[in-house]
Protein backbone atom coordinates (compact mmCIF):
# COMPACT_ATOMS: atom_id res chain seq x y z
CA UNK A 1 0.00 0.00 0.00
CA UNK A 2 1.25 3.38 -0.67
CA UNK A 3 0.17 6.78 1.43
CA UNK A 4 -1.10 9.34 -0.09
CA UNK A 5 0.29 12.23 1.99
CA UNK A 6 -0.83 15.18 -0.88
CA UNK A 7 -1.11 18.65 1.18
CA UNK A 8 -0.30 17.13 4.42
CA UNK A 9 -2.85 14.10 4.78
CA UNK A 10 -2.04 11.37 7.19
CA UNK A 11 -4.70 8.96 6.84
CA UNK A 12 -5.02 8.34 3.19
CA UNK A 13 -3.68 4.95 1.77
CA UNK A 14 -3.79 3.60 -1.87
CA UNK A 15 -3.92 -0.07 -2.33
CA UNK A 16 -3.83 0.28 -6.35
CA UNK A 17 -3.67 2.35 -8.93
CA UNK A 18 -0.58 3.53 -8.50
CA UNK A 19 3.18 2.56 -10.13
CA UNK A 20 6.18 2.75 -8.05
CA UNK A 21 9.74 2.86 -10.31
CA UNK A 22 13.45 3.89 -10.29
CA UNK A 23 14.64 7.02 -11.91
CA UNK A 24 18.09 8.94 -11.49
CA UNK A 25 17.43 10.54 -8.62
CA UNK A 26 15.90 7.67 -6.73
CA UNK A 27 12.48 5.81 -6.17
CA UNK A 28 9.74 7.34 -8.16
CA UNK A 29 5.79 6.90 -7.89
CA UNK A 30 3.50 7.49 -10.79
CA UNK A 31 -0.42 7.65 -10.43
CA UNK A 32 -3.13 6.36 -12.60
CA UNK A 33 -6.63 8.79 -12.83
CA UNK A 34 -5.41 11.64 -10.86
CA UNK A 35 -8.13 13.98 -10.72
CA UNK A 36 -10.60 10.61 -10.33
CA UNK A 37 -8.55 10.41 -7.12
CA UNK A 38 -8.67 13.29 -6.07
CA UNK A 39 -12.36 13.25 -6.08
CA UNK A 40 -12.54 10.15 -4.45
CA UNK A 41 -10.03 11.23 -1.95
CA UNK A 42 -12.57 14.84 -1.70
CA UNK A 43 -15.50 12.28 -1.03
CA UNK A 44 -13.98 10.08 1.28
CA UNK A 45 -12.83 13.02 3.27
CA UNK A 46 -16.20 14.90 3.21
CA UNK A 47 -18.12 11.46 4.43
CA UNK A 48 -15.22 10.01 6.95
CA UNK A 49 -17.56 10.56 10.52
CA UNK A 50 -15.80 12.56 13.33
CA UNK A 51 -14.55 16.00 12.47
CA UNK A 52 -12.03 17.18 10.12
CA UNK A 53 -8.69 18.00 10.79
CA UNK A 54 -7.28 20.78 9.43
CA UNK A 55 -5.00 19.28 6.67
CA UNK A 56 -8.46 17.46 5.57
CA UNK A 57 -10.26 20.86 5.68
CA UNK A 58 -7.29 22.01 3.32
CA UNK A 59 -7.62 19.13 1.13
CA UNK A 60 -11.20 19.50 0.34
CA UNK A 61 -11.05 23.58 -0.02
CA UNK A 62 -7.95 23.15 -2.30
CA UNK A 63 -8.13 19.87 -4.25
CA UNK A 64 -12.18 19.56 -3.71
CA UNK A 65 -13.49 23.12 -4.12
CA UNK A 66 -10.21 24.07 -5.90
CA UNK A 67 -10.87 27.50 -3.65
CA UNK A 68 -7.94 29.80 -2.59
CA UNK A 69 -8.63 30.95 1.31
CA UNK A 70 -9.91 34.40 0.91
CA UNK A 71 -12.78 32.58 -1.24
CA UNK A 72 -13.75 30.01 1.24
CA UNK A 73 -13.73 32.54 3.57
CA UNK A 74 -16.73 34.67 1.67
CA UNK A 75 -18.60 31.30 1.51
CA UNK A 76 -18.48 30.68 5.26
CA UNK A 77 -18.65 34.13 6.33
CA UNK A 78 -15.44 34.95 7.87
CA UNK A 79 -12.01 36.03 6.95
CA UNK A 80 -8.59 34.32 5.14
CA UNK A 81 -6.89 34.18 8.45
CA UNK A 82 -9.93 32.21 10.09
CA UNK A 83 -9.25 29.56 7.33
CA UNK A 84 -5.70 29.58 7.63
CA UNK A 85 -5.77 29.43 11.36
CA UNK A 86 -8.00 26.25 11.44
CA UNK A 87 -6.18 24.56 8.27
CA UNK A 88 -2.90 25.57 10.65
CA UNK A 89 -4.26 24.19 14.02
CA UNK A 90 -6.60 21.96 13.30
CA UNK A 91 -9.15 23.35 15.22
CA UNK A 92 -11.88 23.67 12.98
CA UNK A 93 -15.03 25.06 14.54
CA UNK A 94 -18.28 22.41 14.38
CA UNK A 95 -19.67 24.65 11.78
CA UNK A 96 -17.15 25.25 9.13
CA UNK A 97 -16.58 21.80 9.69
CA UNK A 98 -20.19 20.82 8.31
CA UNK A 99 -20.26 23.60 6.06
CA UNK A 100 -17.63 22.84 3.82
CA UNK A 101 -18.89 19.01 3.82
CA UNK A 102 -22.18 20.47 2.59
CA UNK A 103 -20.16 22.65 -0.09
CA UNK A 104 -18.16 19.91 -1.46
CA UNK A 105 -20.99 17.77 -1.45
CA UNK A 106 -22.89 19.79 -3.30
CA UNK A 107 -20.63 20.90 -5.80
CA UNK A 108 -19.83 17.36 -6.61
CA UNK A 109 -22.78 15.82 -7.10
CA UNK A 110 -23.48 18.83 -9.99
CA UNK A 111 -25.79 21.20 -7.90
CA UNK A 112 -25.49 23.73 -10.41
CA UNK A 113 -26.46 26.73 -7.47
CA UNK A 114 -23.39 25.63 -5.31
CA UNK A 115 -21.22 25.18 -8.60
CA UNK A 116 -22.26 28.61 -10.10
CA UNK A 117 -21.69 29.88 -6.40
CA UNK A 118 -18.22 28.25 -6.17
CA UNK A 119 -16.93 29.19 -9.68
CA UNK A 120 -18.10 32.90 -10.06
CA UNK A 121 -16.12 33.38 -6.41
CA UNK A 122 -13.00 31.48 -8.14
CA UNK A 123 -13.44 33.41 -10.70
CA UNK A 124 -13.32 37.00 -8.87
CA UNK A 125 -10.50 35.68 -7.19
CA UNK A 126 -8.30 35.50 -10.22
CA UNK A 127 -9.89 38.64 -11.41
CA UNK A 128 -9.01 40.88 -9.04
CA UNK A 129 -6.95 44.13 -9.94
CA UNK A 130 -7.88 43.20 -13.86
CA UNK A 131 -8.97 46.37 -15.97
CA UNK A 132 -13.04 45.98 -16.75
CA UNK A 133 -13.96 47.24 -19.94
CA UNK A 134 -17.09 48.27 -20.92
CA UNK A 135 -18.30 48.41 -24.57
CA UNK A 136 -21.89 49.25 -25.95
CA UNK A 137 -23.15 47.35 -29.00
CA UNK A 138 -25.77 47.47 -30.81
CA UNK A 139 -27.21 44.29 -30.38
CA UNK A 140 -26.33 43.30 -27.06
CA UNK A 141 -26.42 46.56 -25.11
CA UNK A 142 -23.36 47.25 -22.65
CA UNK A 143 -21.53 44.21 -22.41
CA UNK A 144 -18.04 43.58 -19.93
CA UNK A 145 -14.96 41.67 -20.22
CA UNK A 146 -11.72 42.02 -18.52
CA UNK A 147 -8.79 43.41 -20.60
CA UNK A 148 -6.50 40.17 -20.03
CA UNK A 149 -8.74 37.05 -20.84
CA UNK A 150 -11.42 38.25 -23.09
CA UNK A 151 -13.92 36.95 -20.55
CA UNK A 152 -17.49 38.55 -21.61
CA UNK A 153 -20.45 38.95 -18.87
CA UNK A 154 -23.86 40.85 -19.38
CA UNK A 155 -23.61 44.34 -17.18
Amino acid sequence: MYRWDDMGLKNVWLANGYTLHETPYGRGVSFEDVEGLTRAVSLALARKPGKLTGAEFRYLRQAGLSMAQPSLGKVLGVDAQSIARWEKSGKVPKWANRMIRLVFEAHADGDVAIRRVVERINDIDRLVNRRIVLEQTARRGWQARTEEDGIEAAA
